[in-house]
């Protein structure tokens, strides 16, 4: 019975190894390194392997002093060190910590326990070395040209200088994903460059394409390295040799392309750019100005320019020994071609960071989840509806519990999938703890509406001691919205997509008077959406904002001369909300709006006249000048008994038959 140490057995290359071990020794046992944070993980993987029960987490660090195992480790026969910092854009202080410090602490414990390690070092040790690389070779003088190629080398090594130490080391090539499940747990390598391969599949795949000669490459699935490790370990008389997990034919760069765009179905590969020209290219694309261009452009679509300086191997390694230390496994390197498509249809479905950008057939709502704040009544209600039809998970938001309650049970009573969280959006903790739960319930948010608000229509020669009028306006309309849109925003990048409706105003276009709290507000909503908008454009991350005309909503309700002028219904303005959330335009208008826009742009004096008549053709309202509204003079019902409801004010009292025309010739505006 053997006893193994393995470090880095969570990681992608470690959990397969570990897993192959315990079938292949049903007596062994395994104690995995582990951090504290990492028990739980560990402990889940071992669940679902076939002796699982055998192993045993221990807790550690490769980063500590004695990787932080204290006097007494378990004795093991054997130490498999595969914990390591695998990523060519890893910076130098993080790769020296766990590739040089954490293997000289393995080394230590190796030499402790009197047991063989199994060293996993990479072909990267043969840096820039032009030629064959064979297994007996280390030191030849080559260039290291990163903080990988470099670490990894020191740690190969210490392992080799070691004295009295029994070692084995693997040296793998590129480690791709499994060659029959496709399984990749991250963007790495070959797959920094899916993404701009999926950009050309949008081009017809009968379209002849050439690509640059640049040089070869070798890549191998993470199955084939995972079982060549386990037979090599159990191999006797291996030790104090190094083996190359390669495939034994270089591949060239139109070899590995050439698959990947079939696999995608992008335009099909036909020919080399000449490797002279090619490098030419290469060279010229150095320069000061075109790198800054070229790096731009990498970035656009996922690929850290460091990737481009180690697309190929100017080494050629030779597997010839370790093939014949593999001899009778029945082991073998597939052809990439023969496994391209199943490593494409796995990233496509799991790894793409823009898979959430993709259209849903069934309609661009079906399955999002969208939160509507002031989801309870008004426009955000009919949105709702709306949205639900179209297969959304409606989240909606709102101050009063009892009314969002009776939101959700009518939109599920229609058969839609509909949230209540009562919330006010104003609180910041209200907010932190809405989110966590949506969050938690939920997983994402794809769509915010920025819907609830709040109007105030009063002159500002009866605000000049009402401070208060701007403060809570804009803790509404402009910090609530700020608020949500921080709080969502982290979570959007990292799924690469959301959209942001704003429900604005056709006040900011027009610019009526009595509305300045109300119009600043939303105009300081747009501000900051605008300039964010170009910030976060990269993560696919969207804006629209609706300059929403006058609509008949309870927001309206105390301006009584409302009443009888022309306003839109709340389903009218739920169309134009479902529009920007399915067509996610920059903005909504109305011809009203955008003619008013452009007075104040071409004719600024004219429109402030026009504005200033206006002014005084609408009076203002009662609650404004601190009067109470003018009732009717009975509050009796038509029994002629006495009402229990509150008087109720007369419509448009005292406004001039000339006001009544102009809100009826230029609807939708606030007066």
């Amino acid at each position: 019975m053997s006893t193994y140490i393995v470090t880095g057995a969570t990681g992608f290359l470690g959990r397969r190894v570990v897993a192959r071990l315990l079938e292949r020794e049903p007596a062994a046992t395994v104690h995995a390194l582990v951090r504290a944070s990492s028990v739980p993980r560990i402990e889940r993987m071992a669940s679902e392997w076939v002796g699982g029960d055998r192993v045993h987490p221990l807790v550690g660090d490769l980063t500590q002093p004695e990787l932080g195992l204290g006097d007494e480790p378990p004795a093991a026969d054997h130490i498999i060190h595969l914990g390591a910092v695998y990523d060519m854009t890893a910076s130098a202080a993080q790769s020296e910590a766990a590739n040089v410090q954490g293997t000289k602490a393995v080394i230590d414990l190796a030499l402790r326990l009197d047991a063989v390690l199994h060293h996993v070092s990479s072909v990267a040790v043969a840096g820039d070395h032009v030629g064959p690389f064979t297994e007996d070779d280390f030191d030849l003088g080559q260039g290291l040209p990163s903080p990988y190629h470099e670490t990894k080398y020191m740690a190969e090594k210490m392992v080799r200088d070691a004295v009295g130490l029994r070692w084995r080391v693997y040296r793998p090539a590129i480690v791709v994903g499994d060659s029959e499940t496709g399984e990749m747990d991250k963007i790495d390598g070959p797959y920094y460059f899916f993404t701009a391969i999926r950009l050309l599949g949008a081009l017809p795949h009968l379209l002849p394409a050439v690509v640059p000669e640049v040089g070869d490459t070798n890549v191998v699935p993470v199955d084939y390295v995972a079982s060549a490790m386990v037979e090599l370990i159990h191999a006797s008389g291996l030790d104090h040799r190094a083996f190359h997990l390669v495939n034994p034919r270089p591949q060239s760069t139109r070899e590995i392309f050439g698959a990947l765009a079939k696999a995608a179905g992008a335009p099909t590969v036909v020919g080399s750019v000449p490797a002279p020209i090619s490098t030419g290219a290469l060279r010229l694309s150095e320069l000061p100005g075109i790198k800054i261009a070229r790096d731009l452009l990498l970035d656009q679509v996922g690929i850290p320019p460091v990737v481009i300086d180690h697309l190929t191997f100017p080494s050629v390694f030779s597997s010839e020994k370790t093939q014949k230390a593999l001899a009778g496994s029945g082991l073998a390197v597939p052809e990439f071609s023969h496994y391209a498509d199943v490593l494409w249809r796995y990233w496509f479905t799991e790894l793409d960071p823009n898979r959430a950008r993709r259209p849903n057939p069934a309609g661009e709502l079906a399955g999002r989840r969208v939160m509507i704040t002031g989801g309870s009544s008004g426009i955000g209600l009919a949105t709702a509806h709306k949205a639900a039809r179209r297969g959304a998970r409606v989240i909606l938001v709102a101050r009063g519990a009892e009314d969002l309650e009776a939101a959700v049970d009518e939109i599920r009573a229609s058969g839609g999938d509909a949230h209540g969280y009562p919330c006010d959006i104003t609180d910041d903790e209200s907010v932190d703890m809405m989110v966590k739960s949506v969050l938690d319930e939920h997983d994402h948010v794809d769509f915010l509406v920025n819907n609830a608000g709040r109007s105030i229509r009063r002159g500002v020669v009866y605000s000049t001691e009402r401070m208060h009028d701007f403060e809570r306006t804009m803790s509404v309309n402009y910090f609530g919205a700020v608020r949500l849109v921080l709080a969502l925003l982290p979570g959007m990048r990292e799924r690469r997509f959301g959209h942001i409706v704003n429900i604005s105003s056709i006040g900011v276009q027009t610019k009526v008077p009595r509305f300045s709290a109300y119009v600043a507000s939303k105009a300081a909503l747009d501000a900051f959406s605008d300039v964010i908008a170009s910030e976060v454009h990269d993560d696919g991350i969207t804006f629209t904002s609706i300059k929403m005309p006058l609509v008949r909503t309870p927001m309206i309700a105390p301006t009584t001369i409302y009443q009888s002028l022309p306003t839109s219904s709340p389903d009218d303005a739920a169309d134009m909300v479902i529009r920007a959330l399915e067509k996610r335009p920059v903005r909504i208008d109305t011809p009203v709006g955008t003619i008013a826009e452009f007075t104040g742009m071409f004719a600024p004096r004219f429109k402030n006249a026009l504005l200033h008549q206006a002014y005084r053709l609408f009076p203002e309202s009662a609650a404004a000048k601190g009067e109470k509204p003018v009732e009717s003079s009975t509050g009796a019902d038509k029994a002629g008994k006495k009402s229990s409801r509150p008087p109720v004010p007369v419509p448009n009292a005292g406004l001039p038959e000339s006001a009544k025309r102009i809100a009826r010739l230029i609807p939708g505006v606030y007066w």
